[in-house]
């Protein structure tokens, strides 16, 4: 399998929720499903989820980065350590005679949010939002998330915010 050209990108979203998202700097699932595929398979078999998935060419080399997440807390090294032993061998029959560079980590305590699929995975965690109607920052814990937006509870009372006017969301400490 050849790859060509800038690096892939994958997050982890469902497709309806992903229209009402305005679009970033990535492409969602611009990584082939037989990249895609077997790698979720594998993660969710170990119980993680692919929260990203970005694959590259850097000096001949295929360079593979893996966001995993798993329901029940933090990521840590064993974690990590534990998904990069079972998706090694597969990414050498993905890229059969090409060096590879895999990349394994965790969401990271302050990351930015980027697509709506992610905000069910987040539930109860501090987030900051940026929208777009107000032009500032709404900072709180996610109560909820649908289809058109988030709750969030904020010192004010729960605030609603729409998919359309959140320019960027991260978590927050």
């Amino acid at each position: 399998m050849a790859l060509k050209g800038k690096a892939m990108r994958y997050t982890a979203t469902d497709t309806d929720f992903a229209a009402k998202i305005p679009a970033q700097n990535h492409e969602l699932n611009a990584v082939p499903l037989d990249i895609r595929r077997p790698l979720e398979a594998i993660l969710e078999g170990l119980g993680y989820s692919l929260i990203e998935l970005a694959v590259s060419r850097h000096k001949g080399s295929v360079q593979v980065k893996l966001v995993i997440y798993n329901g029940a807390g933090a990521i840590g090294t064993d974690d990590c350590s534990k998904v990069h032993r079972a998706v090694t061998p597969r990414l050498e029959l993905l890229f059969e005679r090409q060096d590879i560079y895999l990349e394994v980590s965790s969401p990271g305590v302050n990351r930015s949010i980027k697509d709506g699929a992610e905000f069910s995975r987040y539930l109860g965690k501090n987030v900051r939002c940026y929208c777009t109607d107000i032009t500032e920052w709404q900072e709180g814990i996610l109560e909820s998330a649908d289809k058109e937006g988030i709750v969030i509870k904020t010192k004010e009372g729960n605030v609603r915010l729409t998919y359309e006017i959140i320019a960027k969301a991260k978590l927050d400490n």
